[in-house]
């Protein structure tokens, strides 16, 4: 083991120490939920990290499905698997997944994931940088109010691109 440090990101706080950590219970209610398929629980958002990443838990309904093949052009996602059983997409195949997989997709990445299964799931979504995603998440429910066109630059505008 090499006892030299690699090098870590310059200093972002300079000050004295502060009280600034604050706990989320495990059980407090959703943020957000979709129609009782996904319940979405807002973790550490992009203003509660000043934009350093977005942590959010997705708890999804038996037969919830989920969204097909997508990239996204300005972060980075990672999922990782709770409990139950995920399918995800890893730009090459659908994937059975469960308790403790691991997946992550870099910028251009593609990727996807659902819920095939009789039985309900729960994972965590990390976005780096953060980004307004449950913007994203709530605005979903709205899509059917959209014209084609509203959709697309909708979609363009939340960085999400679907692929074929």
């Amino acid at each position: 083991m090499s006892l030299v440090v690699p090098p870590y990101p310059p200093p972002r706080y300079d000050g004295d120490p502060e009280v600034s950590a604050r706990v989320r219970r495990g059980d407090d209610p959703p943020d957000y939920d979709s129609f009782g398929l996904v319940q979405y629980h807002y973790l550490a958002n992009e203003q509660a990290t000043n934009g350093d990443y977005g942590l959010f838990r997705v708890d999804l309904a038996a037969k919830a499905g989920g969204p097909g093949p997508h990239f996204h052009r300005a972060m980075s996602e990672a999922f990782f698997v709770l409990s139950g059983v995920v399918t995800i997409y890893d730009g090459t195949d659908w994937k059975t997944t469960g308790q403790n997989d691991f997946l992550y997709v870099p910028p251009g990445g593609i990727h996807g994931f659902r819920n095939e299964m009789d039985a309900p799931a729960s994972m965590l979504m990390l976005f780096a940088p953060g980004a307004p995603r449950e913007h994203y998440f709530e605005g979903l429910a709205h899509l059917g109010e959209m014209t084609d066109e509203e959709r697309r630059e909708w979609f363009i505008a939340n960085d999400n691109f679907f692929v074929d």
